[in-house]
């Protein structure tokens, strides 16, 4: 079982974009060791550690690694890792510590726009910070990821910052738009992320043809989309395969659901309630809107925790998801032709499975 543990609700950086509200509260040790049991219940333990910033409870990520081991000991069972952090709290000695361990690290770095969106408490820019600790991370974790979440501000710079986290070292970068009612996009903005996504695109097919390892998740999901109508791995799936446990230990669908009862499947001290995963697990359906749209399977229409933060309804897409989607499936469809006309067996070999 994967669960996701918001291990606190606070943040030493104030980026403009965020959505959760930050407030001093920490999961206790109790709740973190009976999540640990939860995710072994079920087979194929997973954790991720979440936030707020989960680098200000490093001592509970530790206790969570050592209390996982002995369940490890006793039951057999490997247990994985992942952490999405700002980074700005990484240390050598953290990194020593889970670098023979299975633990994936996401790095939210907007590169060279770092500092449009993504700032301190006090309101001084992050880049410098971060940039120094990417190289640290990479030189122990070196297929860790980039996680970039670009506002209107930072639209601009947005091919720029892919080749900058490129030759950082990054070969796998996972990229959207910013959501949500603190972001406020114009046709004029997105006009700039479509012409730097199509900058993107083609730095993107120059690797790829050249030899070079690269994943953007934005052109790698749609070309993949482009194939099988449908790709699993890239979609959440509420309640069923990465579940946010709460500070307080109650299970939520999505994290976007945290505090709702009606998304409530539970708590780690008593389980998961199956009847309650599985009403949930139905309403993931093509919002009646979208039904007869021809790109209705290739989109994120269904993703009832983006709905809600941009339209207030699981079942209702915005007008801001819309265009973006159309845009960005135009450009992978682009991309994937050129890729096909220029070699066809390495298209087949990275994207056909």
């Amino acid at each position: 079982m994967n669960l996701t543990l918001h291990l606190t609700d606070a943040c030493n950086m104030a980026c403009i974009y965020c959505t959760r509200t930050k407030q001093p509260v920490d999961m206790p040790q109790e709740v973190l060791e009976a999540a640990c049991r939860l995710a072994f219940q079920s087979g194929k333990p997973g954790l991720c550690f979440f936030g707020g910033e989960p680098l200000l409870r490093e001592e509970s990520i530790r206790h969570a690694m050592d209390y996982c081991k002995k369940l490890s000991q006793e039951t057999g069972q490997p247990v994985m890792y992942k952490m999405t952090t700002n980074g700005t709290l990484l240390t050598e000695a953290f990194l020593e510590r889970i670098s023979g361990e299975n633990f994936g690290i996401g790095l939210s770095f907007e590169g060279l726009a770092q500092d449009c969106c993504r700032r301190f408490a006090d309101g001084s820019g992050s880049f410098s910070a971060v940039e120094e600790k990417a190289g640290l991370l990479l030189r122990y974790k070196p297929t860790s990821h980039a996680m970039m979440t670009i506002a209107p501000q930072a639209a601009p710079q947005y091919a720029a910052s892919v080749r900058y986290l490129y030759g950082l070292g990054f070969r796998r970068m996972t990229a959207t738009i910013a959501y949500g009612k603190r972001v406020h996009w114009t046709d004029e903005a997105l006009g700039v992320i479509g012409a730097q996504l199509r900058e993107i695109a083609a730095f993107y097919s120059e690797c790829l043809l050249a030899g070079k390892p690269f994943y953007f998740s934005p052109l790698d999901a749609k070309i993949r989309d482009l194939l099988s109508g449908y790709n699993t791995a890239e979609r959440c799936h509420l309640g069923m395969r990465q579940m946010p446990v709460n500070t307080d230990g109650k299970i939520y669908a999505c994290t976007q659901f945290i505090g709702d009862p009606d998304y409530c499947l539970g708590d780690v001290f008593t389980g998961i309630r199956p009847e309650k995963r599985r009403e949930l697990a139905r309403c993931e359906a093509v919002p009646e809107t979208c039904r007869v749209c021809a790109l209705r399977k290739r989109c994120t229409n269904s993703c009832g925790c983006l709905n809600r933060l941009e339209t207030g309804d699981e079942m209702q897409v915005s007008p801001l998801q819309c265009s973006y989607e159309r845009m960005l499936i135009t450009i992978a469809d682009e991309t994937a032709d050129l890729l096909y006309e220029a070699n066809p067996a390495l298209f087949r070999k990275r994207y056909v499975k």
